[in-house]
């Protein structure tokens, strides 16, 4: 048996994933921190335990993400968006779109068939899109950032944010909570910004079904509802789609054996 190891190192987390040839045997989330060298030590090291076996089990590594040349004992670096295309590809072999929202980017992504990367954009100069404008939301609020997804659902009249700017909406949201706006409210406006930004990343792609979402985005179930409504699509959306650069990677990796 042919064991793989991919590790994404993203500015907010880290992740890690044991592939065996024909799918995911573990996988470990860890907040990256100050040392992405240690969280990537961890969260490989972690993932090996679950999956019951040792380094020199591992025929190949890769590794990827933001903080991917911290990672020294990876045989390889590889690109996220690259990762990204292999496992969703293999996951949703008809999508042709990605979108992936980030601790500090969003990107959207085009397949062909084969699942090779046509082309793709990124908001790399704003944070609007991407899960920068959930933590602001969770710290004024005051609420973990793993419930703004089912609060936001709960909303009645989403508030509408003038800014598609993560650093001025962090004003207007203080503004919208001493006026008495619900949070619930609050969290559908932004969700709602939020998928505006990324509804025009798409948009300058070029919109080509099908659409799966990936990233930390996709754990939110209020902003893949808004982002659905903005494109007016229906999203593939993985089990866990934190994991799926990690995923990819690992996927590359074996594809070096």
């Amino acid at each position: 048996m042919k064991y793989t190891l991919g590790i994404d190192v993203g500015s907010g987390f880290t992740k890690a994933v044991i592939f065996d040839g024909s799918d995911m045997i573990s996988h470990t989330i860890l907040p990256s921190g100050s040392d992405w060298r240690e969280s990537a030590r961890k969260a490989a090291e972690l993932s090996l335990q679950k999956a019951e076996l040792s380094p020199g089990d591992l025929f190949h590594s890769a590794a990827t993400g933001y903080g991917a040349p911290m990672v020294d004992f990876c045989d390889k670096s590889v690109t996220d968006i690259s990762c990204h295309g292999a496992a969703i590809h293999r996951r949703f072999p008809a999508a042709r779109t990605i979108i992936d929202v980030g601790a500090q980017f969003s990107k959207v992504i085009r397949l062909n068939e084969a699942g090779r990367i046509t082309n793709f954009v990124l908001n790399e100069k704003c944070a609007g899109g991407s899960g920068k404008f959930l933590q602001v939301a969770a710290r004024i609020l005051r609420i973990g950032i793993e419930e703004i997804g089912e609060l936001s659902l709960r909303s009645t009249h989403p508030v509408e944010f003038t800014t598609g700017c993560a650093v001025f909406a962090e004003s207007e949201a203080v503004s919208r909570i001493a006026e008495g706006a619900p949070p619930a409210d609050i969290l559908a406006g932004l969700h709602k910004a939020m998928a505006s930004k990324i509804g025009n990343l798409a948009t300058r792609l070029g919109l080509s079904p099908d659409f799966a979402l990936t990233g930390g985005g996709g754990c939110d179930k209020g902003l893949s509802r808004a982002i659905e409504d903005e494109l007016n699509v229906n999203l593939f959306i993985p089990e866990h789609p934190q994991i799926t650069a990690a995923l990819g990677a690992a996927l590359l990796a074996f594809d070096e054996t």
